[in-house]
């Protein structure tokens, strides 16, 4: 009925479900077989009225015309609930299906989404992720609600038309059936055509939603730079593309069906004369007429849908591909099974001989060694490139050094069980990510099944609690779609109550206090001091004032370890640390 290719890729996916997906095509086929039955009934009712004691049906033993009448009545109620029957079954059976395999395909889609490494996500839209878990499943949806019943059902009429054409008059039905071969080659011929139009409209959807959602993720900055037109143009050049791909398809398939009407007109006309002559020369009973005439009228309708239901399969397809593409990408980031007994939390981590360099750009670390004590807090700083957050990233694996390797508790961090090694690190990132829903929830998230007062400890261990309860709705404040209902720094005390929460023997604190006035960096410094306590702490900082107390602080330039000491003997050693603490504080007698 169909090419392999993305189709048969889908059954494979649906395996699962072919159970059902054969009981929906039962009901389809036998939905339509009793829906084909009328215009036999008809032809039969003709027969009665015109030969009477003659009629095929008196030839079955009922003599009486009016019983006969009687017989096509019954008869007539019996067909249509079955066929309403069928109809109803399979509605639920293709629809529950489609709702079924759609809420899957997405789970699994985004499960798979989620274990791919951060260079996955590099290469790739937002955007474009987002319409395939969205627009592009829906599409499938739709295909299997309504475009899976209408091929089977279109595929049963030709069938059953064709045998009651055969059993009528062979002479009729070679006529009759003669332009479906040319119809079923040109449906194929349509459908190769369509295919690569729609995946042109499918990466055009998936190119503008990538720049809606980054624009709308980004309003303020375009509104703040008066950017407005300059969008609105971008905007439309990608809508104008959708569009234009849209209009290449659709110029296509909607040549379809006309040029299917023509066919079938040839059909008709076939078995308006010459099933007409055979009745008028005595040959072929009214009543047979009757049965040709109509069941090529019902054949004539279903046919003309065809270039629908093949615009729907292409535009499926185009989206099933797009789909399962992203399920058959590899999981490039891979995993051991090593899982710590406790030892994470007296363990030191350690660098050895890492080098590392982002696609495209110079190298950042080349054999970069280094260690960051456990129960110790690290201060990290530098200059903006210098690799602070790249360290980072490796520690979570979201980057895989290119030699070298980081153990924990003497385990390369490749060797670990992925759940394991992120478990154990609670991460305070410079970007804070806060969900639309309450500041109770939002720092629970930090650990799922924690209480009420532990969620309260964790905030008011970081400084949070005090500005939560002065909140009109406390702990059950909304924050809004990326916490934009909270100030900077109370989104900060929030993420850093969820990483309290969390308890991970190693904490990290990307710029914790980068976006914050001088008090609220106070308060930050004594939440973070306290937090620090008994753990493996890295602080990352551009503010020298955030990591002074530290036990230790590197300070990297150009993906190296320039200096490496405390406070007091990092100013004493007038080295780069010292002249950025002079500028910070503005004062160098402060030194």
């Amino acid at each position: 009925m169909v090419e392999g290719g993305p189709f048969r890729r889908l059954l494979n996916y649906m395996r699962p479900h072919r159970k059902t997906v054969r009981l929906a095509a039962f009901c389809s086929v036998f939905n339509k077989f009793w829906d084909l039955a009328p215009p036999l009934l008809i032809g039969l009712a003709v027969d009665v009225v015109v030969l009477r004691e003659d009629s095929i049906l008196a030839g079955l033993g009922m003599v009486d015309p009016w019983h006969q009448l009687v017989l096509l009545s019954v008869l007539t109620f019996l067909i249509w609930g079955l066929e309403s029957l069928f109809e109803y079954f399979y509605g639920v059976l293709w629809r529950n299906l489609a709702q079924t395999v759609q809420h899957e395909l997405r789970l699994d889609t985004f499960d798979h989404v989620q274990k791919q490494g951060m260079v996955w996500f590099d290469e790739r839209q937002k955007g474009d992720i987002l319409a395939i878990l969205n627009d592009d499943i829906n599409q499938l949806e739709r295909f299997l609600d309504k475009g899976a019943n209408d091929l089977l059902q279109v595929s049963t009429t030709v069938v059953v038309v064709g045998a009651v054409f055969l059993l009528i008059s062979w002479e009729v039905a070679l006529f009759a059936v003669l332009p479906i071969p040319l119809i079923v080659w040109g449906s194929f011929r349509y459908q190769r055509s369509l295919e690569p139009r729609y995946a042109k409209v499918r990466n055009a959807a998936g190119q503008m939603n990538a720049l809606l959602e980054n624009d709308l993720s980004g309003m303020s900055t375009v509104q703040s730079f008066t950017a407005e037109a300059n969008e609105l143009r971008r905007v439309e050049a990608l809508s104008n593309a959708y569009r234009d791909a849209n209009r290449e398809a659709i110029r296509l398939s909607a040549a379809f069906t006309p040029l299917i009407r023509m066919a079938i007109l040839v059909g008709f006309t076939a078995t308006l004369l010459l099933g007409g002559w055979f009745t008028l020369e005595g040959t072929m009973a009214v009543g047979a007429y009757s049965v040709l005439v109509f069941m090529t009228q019902r054949l004539l309708w279903p046919l003309t849908r065809l270039g629908e239901t093949f615009d729907l399969y292409q535009r499926a397809m185009a989206s099933s591909t797009r789909v399962l593409d992203v399920l058959a990408s590899p999981v490039e980031l891979q995993q051991g099974d090593f899982v710590p007994e406790g030892e994470e939390k007296s363990s030191s981590l350690i660098f050895e001989k890492v080098s590392f360099g982002y696609a495209g750009r110079d190298p950042l670390f080349n054999e970069l060694s280094l260690a960051f004590e456990h129960g110790k807090t690290t201060g990290v700083v530098g200059s903006t490139g210098a690799g602070k957050t790249t360290l980072i990233r490796l520690l979570l694996r979201f980057a895989e050094p290119q030699s070298g390797r980081v153990l924990w508790c003497e385990h390369p961090l490749d060797t670990w069980q992925l759940h394991a090694l992120r478990s154990s690190i609670a991460l305070v990132d410079q970007h804070i990510t806060l969900f639309p829903t309450t500041i109770m929830e939002n720092i629970r998230y930090g650990k799922p099944t924690a209480s009420d007062e532990e969620v309260v400890k964790a905030a008011e261990v970081a400084e949070a609690s005090s500005f939560v309860t002065d909140l009109p709705d406390g702990w059950g404040t909304m924050v809004g779609e990326g916490g934009h209902r909270l100030s900077g720094g109370q989104r900060q005390r929030v993420a850093i109550a969820r990483a309290v929460l969390k308890n991970a023997p190693l904490l990290i604190l990307d710029e914790a206090t980068s976006a914050v006035d001088n008090e609220t960096e106070a308060a930050l410094q004594r939440s973070i001091q306290r937090i620090s306590q008994g753990r493996t702490a890295i602080v990352i900082a551009h503010r020298l004032s955030t990591v002074r107390h530290a036990d230790r602080i590197l300070v990297l330039e150009n993906g190296t370890v320039v200096e490496d000491g405390t406070h007091n003997e990092l100013v004493e050693n007038n080295g780069v640390y010292a002249r950025l603490w002079s500028v910070q504080t503005g004062d160098a007698e402060n030194r």
